[in-house]
């Protein structure tokens, strides 16, 4: 693990908090894009922190942020809760998403002030709609099952509730997690937010418990890896005994790592006709939406100029 480094940067500099920053495809890609996009001389910069780590590092890492000029801001992954409830009173706005959730993915800096954004219950909705069609869930009565309750299934279920409505959104979301805090807090959030979709909380401790959830989904269901488990941490959150729907669709949050997730799908995927995703297009839309606040440029989100981003990124897999 990388202790966080605080030099004064020496250009602008665009930062990325994770916890394996430096196996990111973005430290190859972010160049290219950046010469791409014309954002002249600037660079890209990891600091890994721990899972869950202390309160005390991500406060030094927003601190410095915040009073260094060249630091312009950067992409926060995997701690976008924790880094929040840490350094709430260190930045001066948060957008309306980021009140709400609780959490940010972007830090930005506007005439001298610190903005926390939480850009995931876009780009998710930007990634699911590159491969499950809008009007899917209508038609089929589907279901979407959620593992993990953190940040990126939190905004995941916001994109359906508040983008997508009861009508354009699965028959019925399951979430199921580890551990019951985030769970209750999940739940605190959607009640603020649901407009009738039905959903369930079904507390996981182990990949056995949420096989067995996993089991009960109907043809056609969506099930997502949104633990982190194959990128961050080793392993599944599922056995190898699962059952995956017929006709279903499994998207892996993740586009590297061991991605056992991706492995136990491709293993049924003829028997089952099942449609697999990773996470590269997620990546993209989730790079891209942070630069573009970042840097206050606008970057479009399909057509020709997203296509040669994503080629560009492509070349670099």
């Amino acid at each position: 693990m990388t202790e966080p480094s605080f030099e004064p940067a020496q250009k602008p500099t665009f930062y990325f908090i994770g916890v394996t920053t430096g196996r990111s495809s973005i430290m190859k890609v972010f160049p290219a894009w950046a010469r791409h996009l014309g954002l002249g001389d600037c660079t890209i910069k990891g600091i890994d922190c721990k899972w869950h780590d202390e309160p005390e590092v991500y406060r030094r890492v927003v601190s410095f942020i915040k009073r260094d000029p060249l630091s312009l801001g950067g992409l926060v992954t995997t701690h976008k809760i924790d880094l929040l409830a840490a350094c709430r009173d260190l930045f001066d706005g948060l957008d309306s998403h980021a009140q709400l959730l609780g959490e940010i993915s972007c830090i930005s800096k506007r005439d001298g002030a610190l903005w926390g954004h939480a850009k995931d219950p876009i780009t998710s909705g930007l990634a699911l709609e590159a491969f499950v069609a809008d009007e899917y869930w209508r038609r089929t009565g589907a279901q979407a099952c959620l593992l993990g309750a953190g940040g990126s299934s939190l905004a995941l279920t916001t994109y359906f509730m508040t983008r997508n409505g009861k009508n354009r959104s699965p028959a019925r979301i399951v979430v199921t997690n580890r551990s019951e805090p985030r769970l209750e807090e999940m739940r605190r959030i959607h009640e603020q937010i649901n407009p009738g979709i039905s959903i369930t909380y079904h507390h996981c401790p182990n990949p056995v418990q949420n096989d067995a959830v996993v089991n009960q989904l109907g043809p056609g269901s969506l099930v997502v890896n949104a633990t982190g488990l194959g990128k961050d941490a080793p392993g599944s959150p599922l056995t190898d005994a699962v059952r995956f729907p017929q006709n279903g669709f499994v998207w892996e949050f993740n586009y590297r790592g061991d991605l056992l997730f991706l492995d136990q799908a491709k293993a049924q995927q003829r028997d089952k006709n099942l449609t697999i995703e990773d996470g590269w297009v997620y990546f993209i839309h989730g790079w891209t939406r942070v630069i573009a606040e970042v840097f206050h440029i606008e970057i479009p989100t399909q057509g020709p100029q997203f296509e040669i981003l994503s080629e560009i990124a492509a070349r670099t897999r």
